[in-house]
């Protein structure tokens, strides 16, 4: 054997101390970071096949003669007040109140419950009206856009209850503090989307 082979017992060969930890779940923020610039990429598609579909009616109504104006602006309100109360839960969750958390927690569910209620009841009336997903170009990518988003509050609604019921379990745990940040990104996300699809759709579209 060479004299140069290395010998097992010797101590430089290899890392005697422990390799550091990182702590638990530090990762967290960074991957949901990376979810939500993938939810980007989603809407921003959707955006842009509503840019490319919005003038094609087909010979069918197209904004002026659909959208409700005052409803879609109430409707925006409900979100934005989401997000406002969703603040003052991130306010108590940081002062280690329990009970005011979950009390804005309950809250902001209510406002994504009654942004959803407005939200069914306008694609109710345009389906009733006969102003259906594939009546036209226009009308396809119109569902897709706004049920997408409303299917991302409805799954926010859920993941909402679903912290509401951990706090009132385990409390204001560490564990439960980096879920609830994950949710207001996303939430706040939600708001930021639906302030787009205010603007792109409802308010450039009765200007069409």
């Amino acid at each position: 054997m060479s004299a140069t082979a290395i010998k097992l017992d010797d101590p430089t060969v290899f890392h005697l101390e422990e390799e550091p930890h990182h702590e638990e779940g530090s990762s967290t923020m960074l991957g949901f970071w990376l979810y939500l610039m993938s939810d980007c990429l989603i809407f921003a598609m959707l955006f842009a096949v509503f840019g490319v579909l919005g003038g094609n009616y087909a010979a069918g109504p197209g904004p002026k003669e659909l959208f409700d104006l005052e409803l879609a602006a109430v409707n925006t309100a409900m979100l934005l007040f989401s997000s406002i109360t969703y603040g003052f839960a991130m306010l108590a969750m940081d002062r280690n109140n329990v009970r005011q958390t979950l009390v804005w927690l309950a809250i902001t569910g209510l406002f994504g419950l009654a942004f959803l209620g407005i939200e069914l009841y306008e694609f109710g009336h345009l389906i009733h009206e006969g102003a259906t997903p594939q009546r036209s170009a226009f009308l396809s990518a119109f569902f897709t856009l706004v049920g997408t988003h409303g299917l991302h509050v409805t799954f926010g609604i859920i993941w909402l209850v679903t912290l509401m019921v951990q706090v009132g379990m385990k409390g204001l745990i560490p564990a439960n503090k980096r879920r609830l940040m994950c949710l207001s990104m996303f939430w706040h996300f939600l708001d930021v989307i639906w302030i787009g699809v205010f603007t792109f759709v409802y308010l450039l579209g009765m200007l069409r």
